[in-house]
C-alpha cells in the first residue's frame, strides 16, 4: 500500500475528522465557523482537523474576506475506490476458490 494510502487511511480513521469530511461531502462547502456549530468540539480543534484532513489532500480552502472556506476533495479518495477494488477482486476469487473446493469435498 503507499504511502497515500496510508496519510488517508490514518487521516480519516478520527472519527471527529471523518465526520467533517463527510458532512464537507455531504453539504459542500463550509465555513469553520458553520462546521464547528455541528461538531460539538471548539473551533480551534475543528481547525486543527481541517489543517489535517487538508495536508492530507482531502480538502481544500478557499479565503473569502475574512473567512475561509472548506470543500471536500473527492478525487483525493481515488486510490482507496482503487484500493477497496482490487481487494473485493482478490477476495472475490478467494471464495470461488474455497466454494470449488467445498463442492469436490462433497462430491
Amino acid at each position: 500500500m503507499s504511502q497515500s494510502h496510508d496519510e488517508i487511511f490514518r487521516t480519516l480513521a478520527d472519527p471527529t475528522r471523518r465526520a467533517i469530511f463527510e458532512r464537507l461531502c455531504r453539504d459542500g462547502d463550509q465555513t469553520v465557523g458553520a462546521l464547528t456549530a455541528q461538531a460539538g468540539i471548539s473551533q480551534p480543534a475543528v481547525s486543527k482537523h481541517l489543517a489535517i484532513l487538508k495536508r492530507a489532500g482531502l480538502v481544500r480552502d478557499r479565503h473569502q474576506g475574512r473567512q475561509t472556506h472548506y470543500s471536500a476533495e473527492l478525487g483525493a479518495l481515488s486510490p482507496l475506490i482503487d484500493w477497496t477494488s482490487q481487494m473485493t477482486g482478490f477476495w472475490q476469487s478467494r471464495f470461488n476458490q474455497l466454494e470449488d473446493l467445498l463442492k469436490r469435498m462433497d462430491q
